[in-house]
């Protein structure tokens, strides 16, 4: 008998373990959400919020449809310092004026990223983009020196290279009608971020067919779906039903690539630092990746391959998709601004002549009305259209106590729209941002890169690459734009994308000179 009664006490005892388990669990989970709930109350709301659902069932599934709903709902609350939305269970605060964004991003305690991030972690592991507290510190410390100005110059020679690549596809294109030039773009921005960030030519404008390339673009939109989609957040449901599988393959693929060129590169480190090029006397050609294998930190530790692996993953998800979607912006807002086109091809008339030559760094310097039209078309279009901060304490927002564990959203593409700080702010009008006209404006106005702490480390490689590869093609080509402002539907996932791409019209400039 007593040996029955056994057979049945161990699976009893087990049963009875889960049970209290899954109770504890959930008494907790139900808690936190209450005391958020009650906590929040007098914050403004959506109509049509939920217990427990919250505003899940209002969300679109398009991911076009989404981004519109959200910014709607930022100009039917425009006159309010923030409002919150629930998404299912999990609070988000809406922010999108210079005064409540700031307190968020200027104080450390509210660095770590929302709940969302936490689907990268696969791509991109615990780094620069998705890591927190002192493991944050001690990498951003350690690639700071990577990003200065006069090492970044060294990567202008890629970016020539592979802007004058993409010249050539598009002269293929010009006088010939209307045609997409969203891809070419993404594919001279792939090219450039694989050369710079890991030493590694891709040829991706020459094969765009290749299985790492679609799945780069893949990734993104695989994560991009997950976060929208809060019943595919826990893994059983993403697994069961989900993208879980898909997730998984391509995963493997962008993971199996960055690891061999890593290991290929660190074995040849060493020839890499003293092989010279024979003909200039100097230094062979240098990535990111080839710094990060010599970088160490205060304590003289260097980064192991798992760390390196996650940044140069971050470089490649950050590196390619946000300053290609900034450049076909631009592209459309020049064919649709003849003006301001002009005014463009009149400053590289002024820097280049009738010369084709490479774009140099001291050109780079006199481009600033270029600068100027770049600036103003992140305001209209940023490529990344929100961001989100996880709370690490209570605090008061414009009067608004929110607690600790909440999460921020900061809307940048309304935030960008504020009347008080860009007059008419649907125009494009590119002289915003000359120097005189910029004074007075509150710093967090404008956050293309993010602000604070947590600003992009690689906001002036972005900007020098949208130099080089703009001026490249507008030397050669005037730009028409084929679409109206209301037919681009701005789509909103991980970067801000037109849902059926930039279609322009080039026709060739005059012929320029070789030089000599």
């Amino acid at each position: 008998m007593a040996d029955l009664l056994g057979g049945f006490t161990l699976p009893l005892l087990g049963a009875s373990v889960f049970v209290a388990a899954l109770t504890c669990f959930t008494y907790r989970m139900l808690s936190d959400y209450l005391h958020k709930w009650f906590q929040m109350k007098p914050i403004p709301e959506l109509e049509g919020t939920y217990p427990l659902i919250g505003n899940a069932l209002q969300f679109k599934p398009n991911a076009g449809d989404f981004f519109n709903q959200i910014v709607e709902y930022t100009r039917e609350n425009y006159h309010r310092p923030l409002f919150k939305i629930w998404v299912g269970p999990v609070p988000f605060v809406v922010l999108f004026h210079p005064e409540t964004v700031e307190p968020v991003l200027t104080n450390a305690v509210h660095m770590e990223k929302s709940y969302s991030y936490s689907f990268l972690h696969p791509w991109l592991g615990t780094g620069l983009l998705t890591s927190t507290g002192p493991k944050w510190r001690r990498r951003r410390k350690m690639l700071t020196p990577t990003f200065h100005f006069s090492i970044l110059a060294d990567f202008l020679e890629v970016m020539n290279e592979q802007a004058e690549i993409l010249v050539e596809k598009l002269d293929q294109q010009a006088g010939k009608g209307p045609f997409n030039c969203f891809s070419y773009v993404t594919l001279c921005a792939l090219d450039i971020i694989c050369e710079t960030a890991m030493g590694k030519k891709i040829y991706a404008q020459s094969n765009s067919e290749s299985e790492y390339v679609k799945c780069v673009s893949k990734m993104s939109d695989i994560i991009s779906r997950r976060q929208r989609t809060p019943w595919f957040w826990p893994n059983f449901a993403y697994y069961s039903i989900g993208d879980g599988r898909e997730h998984d393959s391509t995963l493997k693929v962008l993971h199996s690539f960055t690891y061999k060129v890593i290991t290929e590169r660190a074995e040849n480190v060493s020839s890499v630092e003293s092989d010279s090029d024979s003909d200039h006397g100097r230094k062979k050609r240098q990535a990111f990746l080839d710094m990060l294998l010599k970088t160490t930190d205060e304590d003289g530790n260097k980064m192991s391959h798992r760390d390196i692996q996650e940044e140069v993953d971050t470089f490649m998800f950050r590196g390619h998709d946000t300053t290609a979607a900034s450049m076909n912006w631009v592209l459309h807002l020049m064919g649709s601004h003849p003006e301001a086109q002009s005014k463009v091809h009149q400053e590289l008339q002024e820097v280049f002549g009738e010369s084709n030559r490479p774009i140099t760094t001291e050109d780079l310097k006199k481009l600033k009305y270029l600068e100027s039209v770049i600036k103003e078309a992140l305001r209209l279009f940023p490529s990344v259209p929100f961001f989100a901060r996880s709370l690490g304490e209570d605090c008061h927002i414009n009067g608004f106590k929110v607690p600790k564990g909440a999460n921020a959203v900061i809307i940048t593409y309304a935030l960008h729209r504020d009347p008080r700080y860009f007059p008419e702010p649907e125009e494009f009008r590119p002289e915003r941002f000359l120097p005189e006209n910029s004074v007075g404006r509150p710093p967090y106005a404008y956050l293309p890169f993010s602000a604070g702490l947590r600003n992009c480390i690689g906001q002036r490689f972005a900007l020098i690459e949208e130099k080089v590869v703009l001026a490249s093609i507008l030397r050669k080509f005037n730009v028409e734009a084929c679409q109206k402002r209301e037919e681009l539907r701005p789509v909103g996932e991980l970067i801000l994308r037109p849902e059926k791409g930039i279609w322009i019209k080039l026709e060739k400039r005059k012929p320029l000179i070789p030089p000599s």
